[in-house]
This record gives C-alpha cells, sequence and structure tokens, in this order.
C-alpha cells in the first residue's frame, strides 16, 4: 500500500501516527512538510479530499497564527491558505494520505481509519496502549 505521511518529526502525535503506519508493515513515503512545503493547489486538494474546511487544517497553536491576526472570522480561506504556504508551521499535522483515504490524524489513532489491520501491539511514546497483541484498537471487543 502506498502511503503518504505529512510528518514533523518534532510532533509527538505525527511521531505516534509514523508508528502505526509502520505497526500496519508499511514504510511510508514521509514529506517533512516544514522542510518540503506542499504547493497551494496541493493543500487545497488535500483539504477537500478529507472533507474538512481550510480553517480545521490551520494550526492556531503557532505564533503566525496569533500574529498575522488568522483567528479573525473574517480572514478568507484564500488567506488562510497564503499564511500556511508562507508559513508552513501553520499546517497540522501529521496528514495521512492512503488508497483508503485522506485524513489529518489528530489524535494519531484516525490513522488506524485509513490503513491495513495493525500487526501487533502498539503503544504511544507516553506508553498509552492503542493497539492490543491482536492487532485490535484497545478498548475494543
Amino acid at each position: 500500500m502506498d502511503v503518504i505521511i505529512y510528518h514533523n518529526p518534532q510532533c509527538s502525535t505525527s511521531r505516534n501516527t509514523l508508528g502505526l503506519i509502520r505497526n500496519a508493515g508499511i514504510e511510508p513515503h514521509i514529506i517533512e512538510y516544514l522542510k518540503t512545503p506542499p504547493t497551494r493547489l496541493l493543500l487545497r486538494q488535500l483539504i477537500a479530499r478529507m472533507g474538512a474546511s481550510v480553517r480545521d487544517i490551520v494550526r492556531e497553536k503557532e505564533a503566525p497564527f496569533h500574529d498575522l491576526g488568522l483567528g479573525d472570522p473574517s480572514v478568507t480561506d484564500d488567506e488562510l491558505l497564503d499564511a500556511m504556504i508562507a508559513h508552513p508551521i501553520l499546517i497540522n499535522r501529521p496528514i495521512v494520505v492512503t488508497p483508503m483515504g485522506v485524513r489529518l490524524c489528530r489524535p494519531s489513532e484516525l490513522a488506524l481509519d485509513i490503513l491495513p489491520p495493525q500487526l501487533g501491539e502498539f503503544r504511544k511514546e507516553d506508553g498509552e496502549l492503542v493497539v492490543d497483541a491482536s492487532g485490535r484498537r484497545a478498548g475494543t471487543a
């Protein structure tokens, strides 16, 4: 299965998502989007394939969000896209692309919806059990 992850190695959610992809037996194409940001057209296509709004994908915790006044509801989608292209840190992560769909994987467990079955147990970096030893989501029957 061909999988792409728009990844920030400094982000634990992104690292956990990468771990879940690998736990499904897949070595994804890793795009460190801070070093190689998507084009405006690609970003718009990814957002559309997610069925999300542009605002859903903006990372509000970063300084440029506040510095540029992007929280103002009058800021248009085009202005938000311009800001994300100029400041890729504003693109929320990780975004995972598989033949089964495209997701913003926050929390990382959302990746399970678009991946093949897990091959075994997976725990997040903080020790939280996500997938049990038989490859099932923890807490499901």
